[in-house]
């Protein structure tokens, strides 16, 4: 559907106002009016008063200098209020720092949106060399462990039409060929656990179990260890911990009805 074109059954200030919102979160650099309407295709005087809006609300930033906009304090709040009120997350945060305690690799929560993974939560490792990451970062599935722990419980069929016609690599060992995705997420089915090396990241590799408190499956919990680090002793207590962590998760949220 073209930007601008409202989908079926929606407002259409509302939807413009979303579609806004996301294209500038998206960006990594506040934007002009002009780009945006480029981006948008909306007129440009309705964008602009949109805009003015926004900026009033708090849910837009204007570098008034530079005639640029960028996302505002206002949808880092909202989306905080997402988090804290999310009860996978708050089960999910004290049996990641403790697994983060018992191997000391920095651990992710994430959940599948349409083709990609969204971090939730992370818990970093204490040493010197270490994986960062933000939440809200997203990620295609197909390269990341989180999301091949997630996929794997589909069926291929389902995989098929979560996933992008075409999956565009993130450094030269993402598997991008769909029968060898299909073959390696049957494995990881067997397993009960996904793993990639730097497929996501040159240098890294990671481990992922999905989470099955629901079904569909949506979230998946990993591991990521520089490859200096990962001989197979490592490996085989990440993976356990991961497992052990995913059980006592599944538990917790069962237990309240989740």
């Amino acid at each position: 559907m073209d930007k601008g074109t409202a989908r079926p059954g929606a407002v259409k200030s509302a939807d413009r106002t979303v579609e806004l919102l996301e294209v500038l979160s998206a960006s990594d650099r506040r934007l002009t009016l002009t780009e945006l309407h480029r981006e948008l295709s909306y007129p440009k005087s309705s964008l602009y008063m949109l805009l003015q809006t926004l900026v009033a609300r708090g849910w837009v930033e204007v570098d008034s200098d530079r005639g640029t906009y960028g996302i505002g304090v206002r949808a880092l709040l909202v989306g905080t209020s997402y988090l804290d009120h999310d009860p996978v997350v708050r089960a999910a945060i004290r049996v990641m720092e403790q697994v983060r305690q018992d191997i000391n690799e920095t651990v992710h929560l994430a959940r599948l949106d349409g083709a990609d993974v969204v971090y939730l939560a992370s818990r970093e490792s204490e040493h010197h060399l270490r994986v960062v990451s933000r939440v809200g970062r997203r990620l295609p599935a197909h390269s990341t462990s989180l999301g091949k722990a997630v996929l794997s419980t589909r069926t291929p069929e389902e995989v098929d039409l979560i996933l992008p016609a075409e999956l565009a690599p993130l450094t030269p060992n993402t598997v991008i060929d769909r029968a060898a995705l299909h073959e390696q997420l049957a494995g990881f089915r067997n397993v009960g656990y996904a793993h990639e090396r730097e497929e996501n990241t040159p240098g890294l590799g990671c481990f992922a179990v999905a989470l099955p408190y629901r079904n569909p499956v949506l979230d998946a919990m990993s591991c990521s260890v520089p490859l200096g680090r990962l001989d197979p002793e490592h490996e085989r207590q990440v993976v356990s911990a991961l497992l052990d962590a995913a059980r006592t998760i599944t538990e917790l949220l069962r237990q309240f009805g989740r």
